[in-house]
């Protein structure tokens, strides 16, 4: 459904350690800073891009938007979660855990990156 997903960053060095990090502990290459200062993660499944903003002004968060990330085990995610709060990410929600929902369960870790995007790492967990 997706091709790719952008968030705003107002430091894309600094977008681009906390990403390589997190997104190290999936498997994904470390990101690549192009022309124009926009770090990128390609995989076969989509791509993931922190840019600066076009228009010049400051980045900021959406109210209300997620980004997930998909974890093959809640080891990944507990590494991923671990990963992003050593190099500047910050816990919210719950602490990683399984949380029951309408499809069953899920081990969800909440993080925002270091300019405020939230961002969850989810293992769909088998049924019982």
């Amino acid at each position: 459904m997706f091709s790719h997903i952008m968030v705003g960053t107002n430091d894309v060095e600094r977008s681009k350690k906390f990403y390589d990090a997190v997104l190290g502990t999936l498997g994904v290459p470390e990101g690549h800073i192009d022309d124009n200062r926009r770090v990128f993660y390609r995989t076969s499944s989509g791509v993931f891009c922190a840019s600066l903003p076009i228009n010049g002004e400051p980045a900021s968060v959406p109210n209300g938007g997620t980004i997930g990330f998909a974890c093959k085990t809640p080891e990944l995610a507990d590494a991923w979660h671990a990963a992003g709060l050593a190099n500047g990410g910050t816990a919210i929600e719950n602490p990683p855990g399984v949380r029951q929902g309408p499809m069953g369960g899920l081990y969800l870790a909440y993080l925002r990156d270091p300019d405020g995007n939230k961002i969850c790492a989810l293992h769909r967990m088998p049924a019982a």
